[in-house]
């Protein structure tokens, strides 16, 4: 950055044209000679030392020019910036049950959307360590807490249908996610949960695990993902291919409602792929990293330089004035 601190010395350029006109008024009251007939040295030609007569007063005005640009202290400064970071360690915890192949997102099912709402909200953070929790009728952690997106990202486009054994375990993924932040020192601690059913596996009924996150200062973020009635369900038949059939969305609202009240989060109902999308975007501003920063700047002073370069014009000028455009008394 490069600023001037004293701006208002600039006023003092509007004193240079003053100065350059009234050298033109006393060159008019200098003595002169008169002579009776000039034409005889109507043809003689003007020297170079008369052609550049205006040279000294010229470099006079410049070097008044450089003393007000000094006068003004130009300064350049150098922004230093120091920031502290309220860090967020977040675990996505993602249902790949069966009953995610619901297609009643068209045209395409309850997981593939799920998956690139998660991908942009994982897009949308910085500073914070996500991880990746997936579950069915078993839970394993697909990604430990990481800042390493790419990889994440990554480990997300890998999960898919029949990685583990079906069913809906919600209390043996919640708490799962709970033991990859038991020990995290991050100020906040987050778990974003998604599920299209009802707990009906795992030794770890969900309120329980609730209560264990509760007790670690960890707060649960629920989402109870697909529409309710009776919702379309691909079935591939080796003879007749893909037919669709009608089946009921049986969403635990009750329990996910709980478990997120129990935790100091909130439980939303994502019904289509725009609100399941509005739903992260809120998320992610609720759980906003905070950064404070201060900020301050080191100035160097810049007018030795003008004041130097004034100096020097002023001495050329002298010498100047003093040989070559030298006037007689």
């Amino acid at each position: 950055m490069f600023q001037f601190a004293h701006p208002e010395a600039f006023w003092l350029f509007t004193l240079l044209p003053i100065l350059w006109l009234l050298r033109y008024w006393r060159k008019g009251k200098l003595p002169t000679l008169r002579f009776s007939d000039i034409n005889r040295a109507a043809g003689v030609r003007k020297s170079w030392r008369q052609k550049f007569s205006f040279l000294p007063d010229f470099l006079r005005l410049a070097a008044l020019s450089f003393l007000i640009l000094g006068m003004a202290r130009p300064q350049k400064g150098t922004r230093n910036l120091e920031s502290s970071t309220a860090g967020i360690d977040i675990m996505l915890v993602m249902d790949i049950s069966g009953s995610m192949k619901a297609e009643d997102f068209h045209p395409q099912n309850r997981l593939y959307v799920a998956k690139d709402v998660v991908k942009k909200f994982i897009m949308g953070r910085s500073t914070d360590r996500i991880g990746l929790v997936i579950f069915s009728k078993e839970s394993f952690t697909q990604c430990p807490l990481t800042i390493d997106y790419g990889v994440l990202l990554h480990l997300v486009d890998e999960v898919r249908f029949g990685m583990i054994e079906d069913g809906t375990a919600i209390g043996m993924g919640l708490i799962n996610g709970v033991n990859r932040l038991k020990d995290s020192q991050a100020k906040n601690k987050v778990i974003v949960l998604f599920t299209d059913g009802a707990n009906n596996a795992g030794a770890i009924d969900p309120l329980t695990a609730a209560g264990v996150a509760q007790a670690l200062g960890i707060k649960v973020y629920t989402i109870g993902v697909g529409r309710p009635g009776m919702v379309p369900f691909p079935v591939d038949d080796p003879v007749l291919g893909r037919r669709y059939m009608q089946v009921p969305s049986d969403v635990d609202e009750e329990t996910l409602r709980k478990m997120a009240q129990l935790t100091g989060g909130r439980y939303f109902r994502a019904k289509d792929p725009e609100t399941f999308s509005r739903i992260f975007k809120e998320i992610d501003v609720l759980e906003k990293t905070r950064i404070k920063v201060k900020e301050h700047w080191e100035f160097d002073e810049k007018f030795r330089n003008w004041a130097l370069a004034a100096l020097a014009v002023l001495v050329f000028e002298l010498f100047l004035s003093g040989t070559v455009f030298r006037r007689l008394p």
